[in-house]
């Protein structure tokens, strides 16, 4: 077995942003034909151009994750375009937008905007794909979570929280139908994001955290990510189903 992934058809939600767009490059490098769908669906036309210039098979859509018909268009696109789905990654999801407040004092509309974005969403996409994944006699799902789901806190946390959560749940359904489940939970990544959620790049909070990781190297660029997809999207993962990935240079490690 290896990570080679030609003839699959992958889709990637989030995909014209840091993260997605690593997910993207490295999934059509390895041979699959890849959607890149976005809320911002002319970055997600513009990038997927950028990839079919290198002569890898891409096509940019938009997509609200959270509205049904919406992610069912998606679908019907790659299968339209490509013929199949084989590899959902549920990529998209907001960080910075989220205020931090105190949950007592979390208003109810930021509440449901963060858990339907982040969590909700793995739902409405995997709804969309699994009939077709059906078709193929099985798939990959790929959630991406984040380590702050393992600690203490806020909206953000409690939304990706439930992403590990819905992890497990959809591979316990999922598996006996040769659909694997798995996340990915990263620690510090070197996106614009993730530096608007913490002030900046060289924000105290950001190095405070940076203390805390083993790691000689606490934040990494998005491709950092990318042997871990390529490790649940290919058949070296089959045996892998349900579990959430941490990558964060040691900072949670758990027993």
């Amino acid at each position: 077995m290896d990570m080679k992934l030609e003839g699959k058809v992958a889709i990637v939600t989030g995909g014209a942003g840091g993260i997605g767009q690593a997910y993207c490059r490295a999934l059509a490098q390895e041979g699959a034909a890849v959607v890149v769908a976005d809320i911002d669906a002319e970055g997600a036309e513009k990038f997927a151009a950028e990839l079919e210039a290198e002569g890898l098979r891409a096509v940019g859509v938009g997509v609200d994750v959270t509205d049904q018909d919406s992610a069912n268009a998606m679908v019907a696109t790659a299968v339209d375009r490509f013929g199949a789905v084989d590899i959902l990654v549920n990529n998209a999801g907001i960080m910075s937008a989220i205020p931090k407040s105190k949950l007592l004092d979390v208003p109810p509309d930021v509440w449901d905007r963060a858990m339907r974005v982040n969590a909700m969403s793995v739902l409405v996409c995997s709804r969309a794909a699994v009939p077709e994944m059906r078709k193929r006699g099985g798939g990959k799902i790929i959630n991406q979570a984040s380590t702050a789901a393992f600690e203490p806190g806020g909206m953000y946390r409690i939304s990706k929280h439930a992403v590990v959560a819905l992890t497990a749940g959809l591979g316990n359904e999922l598996g006996p139908e040769n659909i694997n489940v798995n996340g990915i939970a990263p620690g510090m990544i070197a996106t614009e994001e993730s530096f608007r959620s913490a002030g900046g790049p060289d924000s105290e909070r950001r190095i405070a955290r940076a203390a805390g990781v083993p790691n000689p190297r606490p934040d990494r660029e998005p491709e950092s990510l990318v042997g871990a997809l390529l490790l649940l999207a290919s058949d070296v993962g089959d045996y892998m189903n349900g579990q959430t990935l941490i990558l964060d240079g040691g900072r949670n490690m758990r027993l």
